[in-house]
């Protein structure tokens, strides 16, 4: 048949317009035969045709659903011309289908088989075209459904010849159905038809993870191998194509909790999760938000949190999509039941309810709850089982990589705008920046940019920018070291006005004894870097009052370059209770654990202990707090140096205390003339002439003084006029007892 012109009409019964066929009169053509109808001379349409006895010759009938797709309208007039397929090249090897229900009214939730599906529509349209982009009718277990083409790939012309796939995939736009083809069924977005077998939906074979997903534009740094984890963890089996997790009999993780210290990027993290995986827009809670006055809102607030995540899971079962809830501060909300005295009960319901939601009798597989505190220990252990709080990830300090990483993500505007300096090196800086949270790493960032925006700011009585010059504005490396030594300080990191008060004479080396002391220092620091098996080292420096003891810990850990060092001090705490004082000190150890290498000196411990010679009196909460700490090993990757200090090691022997140390050092005081005289020449406050004089007198007598109150004598002295120094200081020297006449032994 030539092009002819035919008039479009409306199918005439509900039967022909599930056959997917246009209806003409046996007169006009055959069944089964293949046209094209052109509606304008850009639009062609292909159908297959059927005869029926009730169309009229010159007419073609058309369902509602072919009309809609192509555009037709009753009594147009059309151009029909025959059609012949290549069957070489035009056979459907695979179709994808998107089907939903036709009429929203007549949804269930009753799951149908897309296997069973797929055999009846290739029965019931076998030797068909079909087009990409068709709207058609389909029927099913008395069900009317909806169906729309969505992609096509020619078979392989090998497999018609008889020979083996050559493994090329050809898409086309039209195609005939024949009976080995593949139909592949998929779910059309925000259907609730449930659809099971091996048929159904490329969707869920499709990643959820997001094919754009980034580190580094996502602003995160330093967390490769926390993501590594949690996606092993957590989204492993959700990338897995549903029916084999459902052979397996696996459940998926319903729960990741985030600990680590502030500013560490817990919450970056989740918020980048959310992101990272193709799911519905997390929702985000803050843990004290939920809490209500009212009796039973605070659990109806977790009630709604849930609810979108369980219609979804009752509508849709299997295929629902993927609900995340991320709860900020769980520790506002989780606290251990039974723990607040006095309160009415509120937070123990709060628990209680989203331990029934997240594994309750109801299980719902679709929800993923993300909780970030700076306190796990808070947290009510329920929460933390297997099938709740499942997967618990430390999100700790970053490492000397992941500093390069974020330094490098807060500077990457600059650098694209050329206003970051040629000398800046972002390595160097991550080297610096021990122990700096990512928070602090970008404070670092800030004030530098603000320091070199400040020197184009012209402060005449007015203050304005220097604009000739702020076009030339680059953030120089002086920029970075002057905001690194004054403006930023890390929250876990060396004090340093802490130890260098301490050491702000130097260290006076007069003789072997403190060199011993020193080099022993060194090989215990060295110790703690290199050896696997001792990750806990601890020492007591020993010796009596003002011997310096203090001075040498703080120089030993100082030259250790640990990235946390922390002096527990008794001037710290003054008036604190006994409790308060086992808090301080167990505060200052759980910040070491959070470093990779920790130095902390526990100063002076017989004032820690609050001991007095009279009764004797100690107290015993603080002792038994020191012992577990000094003898509990870090976590693993980290490692502890502990030096202590004492000058009643008698007293520690009698506490069992000296046990709980690896080795003890003994630190001398002065103890000959020699030493005496070595250590003036090294403190160079007397003249030569004065410092002879001072030697004749003591030379081969028995000296017996510390260093500080060495120090405090000679300060004294030199306060005198130059003729009466020397013999002002051999007088104080008497009185104090630190030179014998005699020569008597001490002990």
């Amino acid at each position: 048949m030539a092009t002819r012109t035919m008039q479009a009409a409306r199918c005439p019964t509900d039967e022909l317009s599930l056959t997917n066929c246009a209806v003409v009169s046996e007169k006009d053509l055959q069944s089964g035969q293949h046209v094209t109808v052109r509606t304008t001379p850009a639009h062609k349409f292909l159908f297959t045709v059927k005869c029926h006895h009730s169309v009229l010759p010159g007419t073609i009938a058309f369902s509602l659903p072919q009309r809609k797709w192509a555009g037709l309208s009753i009594g147009q007039e059309i151009e029909v011309a025959n059609y012949n397929f290549d069957k070489s090249k035009q056979c459907i090897g695979a179709m994808t289908i998107e089907i939903d229900f036709l009429q929203k009214k007549s949804t269930d939730s009753s799951p149908y088989d897309s296997d069973n599906m797929a055999a009846e529509f290739i029965q019931h349209f076998n030797n068909q075209g079909f087009t990409v982009g068709q709207q058609l009718v389909f029927s099913f277990c008395d069900k009317l459904f909806g169906l729309v083409i969505k992609d096509i790939e020619a078979m392989d012309s090998s497999i018609l010849k008889g020979e083996p796939e050559s493994g090329k995939k050809q898409k086309i736009e039209i195609g005939l159905l024949v009976g080995n083809s593949q139909v592949i069924f998929e779910k059309s977005e925000g259907s609730s038809l449930t659809l099971v077998g091996k048929a159904k939906t490329k969707e869920s074979r499709q990643s959820i993870i997001n094919p754009d997903w980034n580190f580094e534009k996502m602003g995160i740094g330093g967390l490769d191998k926390e993501f590594s984890d949690i996606f092993r963890r957590a989204f492993a089996s959700r990338v897995f194509p549903p029916d084999i997790v459902e052979q397996m009999g696996c459940k998926h993780v319903k729960g990741i909790l985030l600990f680590g210290p502030p500013g560490c990027g817990k919450t970056l993290m989740a918020r980048q999760i959310g992101k990272m995986l193709n799911a519905r827009e997390p929702k985000i809670v803050n843990g004290p938000e939920i809490l209500n006055k009212y009796v039973g809102e605070s659990e109806a607030n977790i009630r709604k949190l849930f609810a979108d995540a369980e219609e979804e899971q009752k509508r849709l079962g299997a295929n629902s999509g993927l609900h995340i809830l991320i709860f900020d501060e769980l520790d506002a909300i989780c606290k251990q039941r039974g723990t607040a005295a006095g309160s009415t009960g509120v937070h123990d319901t709060v628990v209680n309810q989203l331990l029934s939601k997240i594994d309750g009798v109801e299980q719902l597989n679709n929800i993923l709850v993300i909780g970030m505190t700076n306190r796990p220990d808070l947290i009510d252990d329920a929460l933390m089982r297997p099938g709740r709080f499942e997967v618990k990830m430390e999100i700790g300090l970053p490492d000397e990589n992941g500093r390069v990483q974020i330094l490098n993500i807060h500077t990457a505007k600059m650098r694209e705008f050329n206003l970051l300096s040629n000398d800046v090196d972002v390595k160097e800086l991550a080297a610096e920046t021990k122990n700096y949270s990512g928070a602090e790493l970008e404070g670092l960032v800030r004030a530098a940019q603000s320091t070199a925006m400040n020197r184009h700011i012209k402060a005449t009585s007015t203050v304005e920018v220097d604009m000739e010059r702020a076009e030339k504005l680059q953030v120089t490396r002086s920029d970075f070291m002057g905001s690194l030594n004054n403006d930023i300080k890390p929250a876990f990191g060396t004090n340093q006005e802490d130890y260098s008060s301490y050491i702000m004479n130097g260290i006076i080396k007069w003789g072997d004894p403190v060199t011993r002391v020193l080099e022993d220092g060194e090989l215990l620091v060295q110790q703690t870097k290199n050896s696997d098996r001792t990750p806990l080292v601890s020492v007591l420096l020993e010796g009596p009052p003002h011997s310096g003891k203090t001075a040498l810990a703080a120089k030993i850990s100082e030259d250790s370059q640990f990235p946390f060092i922390k002096i527990c001090s008794p001037d710290k705490m003054i008036g604190f209770s006994e409790i308060s004082k086992c808090q301080a000190i167990k505060k200052v150890f759980d910040d070491a654990y959070k470093s990779q290498l920790s130095c902390v000196v526990v100063d002076d411990i017989e004032r820690l202990l609050d001991y007095v010679p009279i009764g004797p009196r100690f107290s015993n909460l603080v002792l038994q707090a020191l012992l577990v700490l000094l003898k509990k090993t870090p976590p693993h990757g980290r490692k502890l140096l502990i030096i202590g200090t004492t000058s009643r090691k008698d007293v520690l022997q009698e506490m069992e205390m000296l046990d709980a140390f690896s080795t003890t050092i003994h630190v001398h005081n002065i103890s000959s003339g020699e030493h005496l005289v070595e250590a003036l020449e090294l403190l160079g406050s007397f003249t030569d002439a004065e410092r002879t004089t001072i030697a004749q007198n003591v030379k081969g007598k028995r000296v017996w003084i510390g260093i500080k109150k060495l120090l405090m004598l000679i300060e004294m002295s030199l306060q005198m006029d130059q003729a009466y120094r020397v013999s002002k200081f051999l007088t104080l020297l008497k009185e104090e007892g630190a030179l014998d006449e005699n020569n008597h032994i001490r002990i």
